[in-house]
C-alpha cells in the first residue's frame, strides 16, 4: 500500500529546501568582507581593461 503524503507538509518542505538553497547563494555572495569586495572589484576592472587593450578593432 502506498504511503499517505499531507500535500501541504510537502509544498512547505519544499519551499523551504528551496529558500536555503538560495540562502547559501546569497551567503556566497553577499557575505564577503569589504576588503574582499574591493580585492574581487579591483580584479574584474582590471581584467576588463586588459581584455579591451586587446581588442583589434574599436
Amino acid at each position: 500500500m502506498a504511503e499517505i503524503v499531507n500535500l501541504n507538509r510537502y509544498r512547505k518542505d519544499k519551499n523551504k529546501a528551496a529558500a536555503e538553497a538560495e540562502a547559501v547563494n546569497n551567503r556566497l555572495l553577499f557575505g564577503r568582507k569589504r576588503v574582499e569586495k574591493d580585492l574581487a572589484r579591483k580584479a574584474a576592472a582590471k581584467e576588463k581593461e586588459d581584455l579591451d587593450g586587446k581588442k583589434l578593432n574599436d
